[in-house]
C-alpha cells in the first residue's frame, strides 16, 4: 500500500497555488492519474520517486517511511527503487538501447525478453539520436522495468506511438505487472488509451 498524505506549493499561471494529494493507492494495482495541464501530476510522480521534496507531509510505501517532513525523513531515489519513465525520456545520448538496460540489470535473458518486448531487438546497438520518437519512448518504459521494480512511475509514457503498437505494448505490459505484482502509477491526458489497464482513477488538482 502507498499511503500519501503531502503539500507542495506550485507556481501556475494563476499565481501560487498548492498541490495537497491525500489519498491510498492500491498495492499491486495500477492508478491512472488525471487533471488539467499545469495540476501538478508530473511533480506528483516525482515526489514520490523522491526528485522532488514536499513542504509539507509523509510518504509511506510497505510499511516504510520514505518521506516524513517532521521527523526529517527523505528517503533518497536510489534506495526508493522506483521505475520511472519521464515524460521528455531522460536518455543517455552516448548509451546503446543495450546499454541503457545493462545500466540497469545484469540479467541477460531478462534484457532479451525486454527488448523483444519493446520490438526493440533489432535496433540493440543503436543510440537514441537514431531512433524515432516512439522507439526512445518504448526504451524509456523498458529501462524502467529493468529492475524489475515493484512500484513503476509513468509520466505521459505512450505519447508518441502509433495506435497499434500503442494497444500491443499496454497488453504486454498488463501481462508483466501482474507477473512482477507492481504497483503502477500512470499520468496520461488520454483516459481512453489506457481502457485495456484495469485499475483505478485518481484526479488531481490544484488548492488556491
Amino acid at each position: 500500500m502507498i499511503s500519501v498524505d503531502i503539500e507542495k506549493k506550485l507556481k501556475t499561471y494563476k499565481g501560487q497555488q498548492t498541490l495537497k494529494i491525500n489519498h491510498q493507492f492500491t498495492e499491486a494495482g495500477v492508478t491512472k492519474i488525471y487533471g488539467p495541464s499545469g495540476a501538478g501530476k508530473t511533480t506528483f510522480l516525482k515526489m514520490i520517486a523522491g526528485f522532488i521534496q514536499p513542504e509539507k507531509g509523509k510518504i509511506v510505501v510497505d510499511g516504510t517511511t520514505w518521506v516524513g517532513t517532521e521527523a526529517g525523513i527523505s528517503l533518497p531515489p536510489q534506495k526508493r527503487l522506483a521505475g520511472f519513465v519521464f515524460q521528455d525520456y531522460a536518455l543517455f545520448p552516448n548509451m546503446t538501447v543495450r546499454e541503457h538496460l545493462e545500466y540497469a540489470t545484469t540479467d541477460q535473458a531478462w534484457i532479451k525478453r525486454l527488448l523483444a518486448l519493446g520490438k526493440l531487438e533489432t535496433l540493440a546497438d543503436h543510440k537514441p539520436l537514431h531512433l524515432s520518437g516512439g522507439q526512445q519512448q518504448r526504451l524509456a518504459i523498458l529501462r524502467a522495468l529493468a529492475i524489475k521494480p515493484k512500484l513503476i512511475l509513468m509520466d505521459e509514457p505512450f505519447s508518441a506511438l502509433d495506435p497499434e503498437m500503442k494497444t500491443t505494448l499496454l497488453k504486454e505490459l498488463k501481462n508483466l505487472f501482474d507477473e512482477l505484482a507492481t504497483t503502477v502509477l500512470i499520468v496520461s491526458h488520454n483516459l481512453p488509451e489506457l481502457e485495456s489497464l484495469n485499475g483505478d482513477t485518481f484526479n488531481i488538482a490544484l488548492n488556491a
